[in-house]
């Protein structure tokens, strides 16, 4: 396979600058403890807690800057935690493939979108430095072997297409290939490892971690607890809380054990938990984010979440009760979450709505053939067919077709003002495919704060807590109250990496 190589002679820059199924039951909560008179068990240079995007980029970016000992700890029994099953979408702004497809973006453009999403509490220098950095991170994936689907696609709430897609459709398609290159680096992995709390020296500062071994997610616990050494710090790279469904209730009471989540069942916060006791500052843990392209028919992130993802732009979601458009197909991820929450029958019930497509431009997408087969979309060959398998008004429903289709040839929607770049020339004519929405629990917005360095702020001091650095979804407040889709990957991976350096050049 050919190397690709997107920075040519750009390399991540010197110096990190100032401005750059749902748990029912809690996790057990993690205690730490200071460290004094604590026998120490094993010391390792550097202790890195969690093995999805954010903890494989800072493991491999502390191999290259140098450091000799380095340890993953993952609490399951495989690696990867909620990024290996997540949708391997990878934004990033002035990509080669950009250029390729006459994309004009930027820095300041990414940034902009999702300042908006953010609706006036995001943290613009964290988007700013992600952004700055979001196609080095996007080099270590295509260094590891990763690979990317030759096209680009436009996500909810971005100004233009900036966004790449794994070949294999989810985050694995990052994952393994990081893992391995770990591993050939000399990176050591730890599974069924879980993070027991922080031993801390006399001034709060995080001297090392407990870990029980032999960990077996909600079974009785055989394990030893041990006591680690971490000579230049810990790297907390656990994730979030979806799975989590009293933590998620005490912030959003909605958010029930009924409510479907996307995440792994690992996601319960407990590292987050920790963090809060020593003096982390919590922010925007009510911010809860559910994905608008989940599916009511299948379980978890399912097959669906990609299909419709990759569509929405050529697609038209419409109301079953009206037979008419709701909502901007491509709006951000809260606007079209609350959009299909309010569909609902006479006795106020939940009413899915129709993603319709035409079927010549879905099976583009390598989903379309798992939707049909799996039974979580129809393919049907006219608009009669459609309405009366969904009982939707066949009238109300022919007529905004037509309709839809007057602003794809115009690329004006009058309707809701989306953008319909990718639509052109993408008609809705059968035959149909159509697929059922309905909102699931997917990113938590909420989190520890950090700064442009990855370092973990105390509530009391305002400054860095010494020794401890965190990145991921584990952090709060870099999105404010809406992720845009595809965003969460380049800031995992560049946190991890900012962590890396961080601790490295201290």
């Amino acid at each position: 396979m050919t190397k690709i190589d997107l920075l040519g002679r750009r390399k991540f820059i010197t110096g990190l600058g100032v401005a750059a199924g749902a748990a029912m039951v809690a996790p057990a909560m993690a205690v730490s403890e200071k460290a004094a008179g604590v026998k120490w068990d094993e010391e390792f240079e550097i202790v890195i807690v969690g093995s999805g995007f954010a903890g494989l980029a800072a493991a491999i970016e502390a191999k290259k800057l140098g450091a000799k000992d380095v340890h993953i700890f993952e609490k399951m029994s495989y690696f990867g935690g909620n990024s290996a099953i997540n949708g391997g979408l990878f934004a990033a702004p002035g990509t080669p493939m950009q250029q390729q497809e006459g994309v004009d973006d930027s820095v300041e453009r990414m940034v902009a979108d999702q300042m908006k999403a953010g609706r006036g509490i995001a943290d613009e220098a964290l988007l700013r430095h992600v952004a700055e950095h979001a196609v080095e991170a996007l080099q270590m994936t295509l260094d590891a072997g990763s690979e990317y689907h030759p096209y680009l696609q436009q996500l909810g709430g971005h100004s233009v297409a900036r966004t790449y897609q794994t070949t294999v459709s989810c985050g694995a398609g990052i994952t393994q290939p990081l893992l391995k290159k770990c591993r050939e680096l000399g990176v050591n992995t730890h599974n069924r490892s879980k993070f027991e709390g922080f031993l801390v020296g006399e001034k709060g500062e995080v001297l090392g971690v407990k870990m029980r071994q032999n960990y077996h997610f909600e079974e009785d616990q055989p394990g030893k607890v041990i006591n680690v050494r971490a000579k230049r710090g810990v790297i907390m790279a656990t994730g979030g809380f979806a799975q989590n469904v009293n933590l998620r209730m005490a912030q959003d009471p909605t958010l029930t054990a009924e409510v479907g989540c996307t995440n792994a069942p690992g996601a319960t916060g407990e590292g987050m938990y920790e963090m809060f006791r020593l003096g982390a500052v919590p922010v925007h843990l009510a911010h809860i984010q559910s994905g608008p392209w989940a599916s009511p028919d299948e379980g978890g992130f399912g097959y669906v979440s990609n299909y419709s993802i990759y569509n929405f732009p050529h697609s038209m979601a419409v109301n079953r009760l009206t037979g008419k458009r709701f909502m901007n197909e491509i709006a951000d991820r809260k606007t079209r979450a609350d959009a299909e929450l309010s569909c609902r029958d006479e006795q106020g019930n939940a009413y899915p709505p129709l993603l319709i497509t035409s079927y010549k431009d879905s099976k583009k997408h390598p989903n379309t053939k798992k939707v049909i087969k799996y039974n979580v979309g129809w393919k049907f060959e006219s608009v009669d067919e459609l309405a009366s398998h969904f009982n939707v008004p066949l009238k109300a429903l022919k007529a905004q077709i037509k309709e839809y289709n007057q602003y794809v040839k115009s690329g004006e929607d009058k309707q809701f003002g989306k953008n319909m770049t990718k639509a052109a020339g993408k008609y809705i004519e059968a035959p149909f495919t159509v697929v059922r929405l309905w909102p699931k629990v997917h990113y938590c917005q909420g989190g520890v704060q950090i700064t442009t360095k990855a370092e973990v702020k105390d509530s009391f001091t305002g400054q860095a807590i010494t020794g401890l650095f965190a990145a991921g979804e584990v952090c709060g407040g870099i999105h404010g109250v809406s992720r845009l889709g595809s965003c969460s990957i380049p800031e995992c991976m560049v946190m991890g990496m900012t962590a890396a350096r961080s601790m490295m050049n201290a």
